[in-house]
């Protein structure tokens, strides 16, 4: 046996000082009439006075308050098990992970912007399957469709800027994966979230597009960074101020063409409004990690759902209807069986008349 709330067995202390409460006000009520009667008038006094009553009458009190606490704590015990039916969306998110995702035109930079929305948007959607998908010079599938969201969170931890095998940005190789993440026959459930600066050296993003759309996938995509852009940091690099100047100091460790001037990365709305426009999602801009998805969240919550995965529950059976039940049976037998037993009209006069 086990309790839900163990610290509140400290009020099971309260029942005996209940009892002793009620067994020392008729104690005190007994000799105050004592003081001023004498013994041979207690029958007309107290007519139905058992000693054995009065007894009963404290146990029950202290019972009942032992049960109420019992109660509170919550006892569990047996175990009890439940099929638990989880219905959702498959979503996928695509995280771009180029290096200019490390610009800190968005605070932090755009990289750790990009991780804390869709750590919100998985955590504000619960119940869904998701997956992750890395972007970068070509598309990793980071994980596959799960439930377990901690794995997502932990892999997130792990991507940073250029962290992927093959340099620059093609989005159209990340996006070419989606089709083969969603099992078949849920193309009503499908969505993905892409968040990227829109950066784009690969082309061929028109025809991707228009199979995306044919399989049913719907793409929201959150555009991370500013038009006007920032210097591009690279690996390891002291973090730069962001601003729309473009310049660094001498020798900064910024990214640089051949002619040692500054590269400067904007965000490309544009590219990002063409995949939403393509496939019938949303597209949002943001620049920091609190920025509003509600428009992402109600588009994902409208969608229809479909049967992910059964489960069966064991846990703890609730059993503080016992402890309650006994609370409330101690309570009617003290108000049943008070101290005094019944008697009539006239035993009372009988017994009054003994009195000498």
């Amino acid at each position: 046996m086990s309790f839900l709330h163990p610290n509140l067995l400290l009020l099971t202390l309260l029942a005996p000082l209940a009892g002793w409460g009620v067994h020392r006000l008729w104690r005190r009520r007994l000799e105050a009439t004592e003081a001023w009667a004498s013994r041979g008038l207690w029958n007309r006094l107290f007519a139905g006075w058992e000693p054995g009553r009065l007894s009963l009458s404290v146990a029950l009190v202290a019972l009942g308050v032992l049960g109420a606490t019992l109660a509170l704590a919550q006892p569990r015990w047996g175990t009890s098990r439940e099929t638990v039916e989880r219905e959702g969306v498959d979503v996928v998110y695509v995280l771009d992970a180029s290096l200019s995702m490390g610009v800190p035109d968005a605070t932090p930079s755009r990289l750790a912007v990009a991780k804390t929305l869709i750590r919100r948007l998985i955590r504000e959607t619960p119940g869904n399957r998701v997956a992750l998908v890395g972007a970068q010079g070509d598309g990793i599938v980071l994980a596959p469709l799960t439930t377990d969201v901690a794995v997502v969170d932990l892999l997130l931890d792990g991507v940073e800027p250029g962290s992927l095998p093959m340099q620059g940005t093609e989005l159209r190789r990340a996006l070419d994966l989606l089709p083969r993440l969603y099992p078949p026959g849920s193309e009503r459930h499908r969505a993905a979230v892409i968040l990227s600066d829109g950066e784009d050296h690969g082309g061929g993003l028109a025809a991707s597009l228009q199979a995306l759309a044919q399989a049913g996938i719907i793409i929201h995509a959150v555009g991370i960074g500013t038009p006007e852009g920032a210097p591009v940091p690279l690996p390891g690099a002291t973090p730069i101020s962001a601003g729309p100047t473009g310049r660094a100091a001498p020798g900064q460790a910024v990214k640089r063409r051949a002619d040692g001037s500054v590269v400067i990365s904007s965000l490309h709305e544009e590219v990002l409004e063409q995949i939403t426009r393509a496939t019938g999602g949303v597209y949002l801009q943001a620049t920091d990690g609190a920025r509003s998805l509600r428009p992402i969240l109600a588009a994902l919550d409208s969608m229809d759902t479909h049967h992910l995965e059964t489960s069966t529950v064991s846990s703890r059976a609730e059993r503080f209807q016992w402890p309650l039940a006994l609370a409330a049976l101690a309570l009617l037998l003290y108000l049943a069986l008070p101290p005094f037993r019944p008697v009539g009209r006239g035993a009372a006069g009988g017994r009054a008349e003994e009195v000498p």
